[in-house]
């Protein structure tokens, strides 16, 4: 017989999410502890509504609470933050299955320990929608934060990995049919892009072993998007090489003259796309599987090649 969030009322609720959290639950509030004087606190937030951010057709509750922890941990990534804690407050309709939200705290907490941090605390809420509102936090020395607005003229623009691979995972969970030219391996890791992305926290450590300064953000809103807000950020223009954007073949396979497209404006891979020194980027290469110089920092509001992007097209909720 299935159980409903409104059989266990909001104390039984919240004895059902203690297994799930962090022996410092309890309390009222969690402690941060005081930040050591050479570190910054770095705090982000982020929603994820049903019918807007994931739909029982494309991801399982499991995926739902991987999804919700990593896009709080990639923008702990692009700002070089190690993460320290994560809350979170769920928002649920009295006729919520208890299994899927329990579901969803498992998955949750599975991308968290994969990371190394925890869950600290939180809030439940009668809602008409479900909704996940998290916040995370995490600490980074002063002289190490990654920043939009510190990309300089002559920066090599870099991307730690390929683009377009959870929008074609998307597509494929949405059409099946696409799927009909690529080994079952290959739909799998597709379908692994969208449902369970990895917030690239493996970054920001290789960075600092070859330069003073980085500039960047994560790429979840689109590559396109990320390259953009840089550039208006800093007040610098970019030239791309649209030759050295990898375009990953089950793309090409699924896509054909679309695959730049589904490249650019796709969003959710949770990428980081950096600005940093030519020397510096071309040393990363080697540390980062799949990393790719894409372009260059110019003077001015455009470039060659970046002005063939459309800002229009990447993504926004308005």
């Amino acid at each position: 017989m299935t159980q409903f969030v409104r059989d266990l009322g909001e104390h039984g609720l919240l004895q059902l999410f203690r297994p799930f959290c962090s022996d410092l639950v309890g309390d009222d509030a969690a402690l941060l502890g005081a930040m050591p004087i050479d570190r910054e606190l770095v705090v982000t937030t982020d929603i994820l509504i049903d019918g807007v951010h994931f739909s029982p057709v494309t991801t399982s509750p499991q995926d739902v609470g991987w999804r919700a922890a990593a896009a709080n941990l990639s923008d702990l990534a692009a700002m070089g933050a190690i993460p320290w804690g994560v809350v979170i407050a769920v928002g649920l309709p009295p006729e919520t299955p208890v299994e899927w939200i329990t579901s969803v705290y498992q998955g949750f907490t599975d991308c968290l320990k994969q990371y190394g941090t925890a869950l600290v605390g939180g809030d439940t809420v009668r809602s008409t929608v479900i909704t996940l509102s998290v916040t995370a936090f995490g600490q980074v020395q002063r002289d190490r934060v990654i920043q939009r607005h510190t990309a300089q003229i002559g920066d090599a623009i870099l991307i730690t990995g390929p683009h377009g691979l959870s929008k074609a995972g998307l597509e494929l969970l949405l059409h099946p049919e696409l799927g009909e030219k690529l080994a079952s391996e290959s739909i799998d890791l597709l379908h692994k892009a969208h449902q369970r992305p990895q917030p690239r926290l493996d970054v920001p450590p290789s960075i600092w072993q070859f330069c003073d300064r980085a500039s960047g953000m994560d790429s979840s809103d689109g590559l396109a998007d990320a390259i953009d807000q840089i550039c208006k950020a800093s007040g610098v223009g970019a030239r791309l090489d649209w030759s050295a954007i990898p375009i990953p073949e089950s793309i090409e396979l699924i896509a054909g003259d679309r695959s730049i497209d589904w490249v650019l404006y796709g969003g959710e891979d949770f990428e980081l796309v950096l600005c940093l020194a030519p020397d510096a980027a071309r040393s990363l290469l080697n540390l980062i599987p799949n990393a790719a110089i894409i372009g260059e920092a110019i003077s001015g509001n455009s470039g060659e090649g970046f002005d063939r992007i459309d800002r229009n097209r990447s993504f926004q909720h308005f």
